[in-house]
């Protein structure tokens, strides 16, 4: 069996992944993996899917448009090259929050020490409202931190972008997250 990775994209409208899923089940596509989200009024949908052997790709993406017709989107579909399961660099999950007031380059900084620790970022939802109320601009990242990882080390890279960009930086278990901000 093939996999193919589709994109959808486009102004968001209540219904728009109940049609494209629809299309997908109706050509036989089997939904592996799907991240959907909205920012701001754009809506964008990620999917891997698994799909008959002989495919084509672009007669699944014409479908699609043609599914999600009255929804004016965008579609993309192509071949999965990835191979594997999600994650596949092993990892403990870790959560970095970010507080502070929005500023230019404040997602890359943080990424910029992510990477130079060979964290790999395999979530990310950043909410800016602009202006200096730091409870207006919040960033999570979900990450996976390599085992053996000096985390003293993190956190004072961390701690040096914080200050630089006047940000209130948290480094946490992903455990320990989820049991501080259950609902």
């Amino acid at each position: 069996m093939d996999k193919l990775v589709i994109a959808v994209l486009g102004r968001d409208r209540p219904g728009i992944l109940a049609a494209a899923s629809r299309v997908l089940v109706e050509q036989n596509c089997n939904i592996e993996d799907v991240s959907q989200t909205i920012l701001q009024a754009l809506f964008g949908a990620l999917f891997v899917v698994s799909v008959a052997d002989g495919t084509d790709p672009e007669e699944l993406r014409a479908r699609l448009l043609s599914g999600v017709r009255d929804f004016n989107l965008e579609v993309y579909v192509s071949p999965y090259s990835g191979g594997g399961q999600a994650n596949a660099i092993a990892g403990l999950p870790y959560v970095v929050t970010a507080l502070g007031p929005d500023r230019h380059g404040l997602v890359a900084a943080i990424a910029a020490v992510l990477a130079g620790g060979a964290i790999n970022i395999t979530n990310l939802k950043a909410v800016f409202k602009g202006g200096d109320d730091p409870r207006d601009n919040i960033m999570i990242f979900e990450v996976d931190v390599p085992a053996g990882s000096d985390l003293r080390v993190l956190r004072a890279r961390l701690q040096e972008v914080a200050h630089s960009l006047h940000l209130e930086i948290n480094l946490q278990h992903r455990a320990i997250f989820e049991r501080m901000n259950r609902i």
